[in-house]
């Protein structure tokens, strides 16, 4: 690694100038605004394909076409805002997960984020002459050695990147609660192991499966030191909120303006898996034994039961998202505490890369 020198970022023939790619965030926290923003300033800017189409008034009675529908928009905007690269993040455990997959592809996204899950299928859905990469998200060296196998089994095709995010991502994260505090399971620790484990599958295949950190990155020196351990990148949602052209409510980036490190919280979701969000009032009720009814009208996550949970999350995660935050909460990594100010993208892109460069140029302790 060059001094003073941010390296670019391959995935196959796809060419990042800036490694960094910012966090699919449903619902609706990053669509068109956000995600151009970021590929305009060099980096990955990723829709998040979790229920795009909230806001479509036949969103209740047409779940799939809305969503469909939003997606090609987002993404057809997203197209004339920028010239830069465009990814999708399809959560597996979606049940329109195929709808949002083959439209990401059909409408020509540069690459493909797949977590929440494992996505055994997903090279399956792609069409001749399909430019579109392909990369799992993925918590362990075990999931993506798996994801590889099936991949080279049923499809002949390796993941063109891999993203490995740790404990302190925000959003539902694929740890068990005990989990989460554990050493054994720190960013660091999992993608030493799955760059290890990815190596015979290079050699064998010629083929470089760039890794791409996540969960917990905060700063350029976060940045450098990943980097430094063999990550070909980063993905950072957080600090992305917390940007003028994030497309989320203001209310919801304020929110991390004022949280406070006690606020940091570990949830019980209603899908089953833990996740991390801002402590509100919303999220102590529910803690407290406290149900919010609703009818369910589509059935968005495959591992929710309705009729069991205490309230419906991508309703809580949609109110959220217009600043309702009294009626839902805010998904949110570990360091959101530290937000101080909403800034610009370009802002923040530029100081990630000055914190890069200063790290890179100091002496080795």
């Amino acid at each position: 690694m060059k001094k003073n020198e941010l390296p670019e970022l391959k995935i196959g023939d796809l060419t990042v100038r800036v490694p960094i790619i910012q966090g699919g965030m449903g619902i609706c926290i990053s669509l068109s605004g956000l995600a151009s923003a970021v590929a305009n300033e060099g980096g990955v800017g990723v829709i998040a394909g979790a229920m795009p189409g909230i806001k479509e008034p036949d969103f209740g009675k047409n779940f799939r076409q809305a969503n469909i529908r939003a997606l090609k928009r987002e993404i057809r905007k997203t197209r004339k805002q920028s010239n830069g690269v465009l990814g999708v993040n399809i959560m597996v455990a979606l049940t329109n997960y195929a709808d949002m997959v083959e439209t990401s592809i059909s409408e020509g996204v540069d690459i493909i984020f797949s977590g929440a899950g494992m996505p055994l299928d997903l090279p399956g859905f792609l069409k001749p002459g399909s430019q579109t990469k392909l990369a799992p998200i993925v918590s362990s060296a075990r999931a993506v050695k798996l994801i590889s196998k099936k991949w080279l089994a049923r499809y002949d095709y390796l993941p063109d990147a891999v993203v490995v995010e740790g404990p302190k991502a925000g959003g539902h994260i694929g740890f068990k609660t005990n989990q989460i505090e554990d050493p054994e399971f720190c960013l660091e620790k999992l993608v030493a192991e799955v760059l290890k484990v990815l190596k015979p599958f290079e050699s064998e295949y010629n083929k470089k499966i760039p890794v791409i950190a996540a969960g917990g990155i905060y700063t350029g020196h976060d940045i450098h030191r990943f980097m430094n351990m063999g990550a070909s990148g980063v993905q950072l949602g957080t600090r992305f909120v917390a940007t003028n052209e994030c497309d989320a409510d203001d209310a919801f980036k304020q929110s991390y303006v004022h949280a406070k490190q006690e606020d940091m919280a570990i949830i019980k979701s209603p899908v089953g898996m833990p996740g991390r969000a801002l402590r509100n009032s919303f999220i102590n009720a529910a803690d407290q034994g406290h149900k919010t009814p609703f009818k369910c009208p589509f059935h968005c996550l495959k591992t929710c039961v309705p009729q069991k949970s205490p309230y419906c999350i991508a309703l809580a995660l949609g109110n959220a998202y217009k600043g309702k935050l009294k009626q839902g909460f805010a998904f949110a990594g570990e360091n959101a505490y530290r937000v101080k100010d909403i800034i610009s993208v370009k802002q923040l892109m530029t100081s990630l890369v000055e914190e890069f460069n200063f790290a890179n140029a100091a002496p080795p302790v």
